[in-house]
């Protein structure tokens, strides 16, 4: 595990999320590009809802942990970026229809970036976080919760691209 490439990784899959919400004009953003969709605005506030406590959760109270630390990263891998497969939003990460602030979306996603690359750096990622758990599947590492916040970022943008390439089309 080099934690210089996990937060390389981090970065460019945020900073690419980034130049995606930026990409949309403010009309865009905030308009729902077809049936069954979000907005774009919706998009990026559902990623930063789901990791603006990810800095806290990362450095909050831990456990040595019993087995691999990086066990079900490959599993969040392969579920995440199955792109096949629609998944739902558990309740507490569900962006409402509203207008969103593009320069607000994409500074709270800047802060994030920090945050947890700080976190990756500076902390023991083989530590099981007792304050986070992931709905169904409960406690993980630092590494895993890493993980899965980078394969959820690209889940989302390839649901970003997507709705941009339907726009290029219409």
């Amino acid at each position: 595990m080099n934690k210089n490439e996990i937060v390389k990784e981090l970065e460019s899959t945020i900073t690419e999320f980034q130049q995606l919400i930026s990409s949309f004009d403010e009309q865009q953003l905030n308009v729902v590009p077809f049936e069954g969709s979000w907005t774009p605005a919706q998009v990026a506030r559902h990623i930063c809802m789901a990791n603006s406590g990810l800095a806290d959760a990362l450095n909050g109270p831990v456990k040595d942990t019993d087995r691999a630390a990086d066990q079900s990263v490959k599993e969040f891998e392969r579920i995440m970026l199955d792109f096949t497969t629609k998944m739902n939003s558990p309740a507490f990460i569900l962006p409402e229809m509203k207008v969103y602030n593009k320069e607000r979306l994409v500074n709270t996603l800047e802060d994030i970036k920090s945050d947890v690359g700080k976190a990756v750096t500076d902390l023991d990622l083989t530590m099981t976080c007792l304050s986070f758990e992931l709905p169904g599947l409960g406690q993980v590492t630092r590494l895993e919760a890493v993980y899965f916040m980078i394969y959820h970022i690209k889940r989302h943008a390839h649901q970003l691209k997507n709705i941009k390439n339907r726009y290029a089309v219409n």
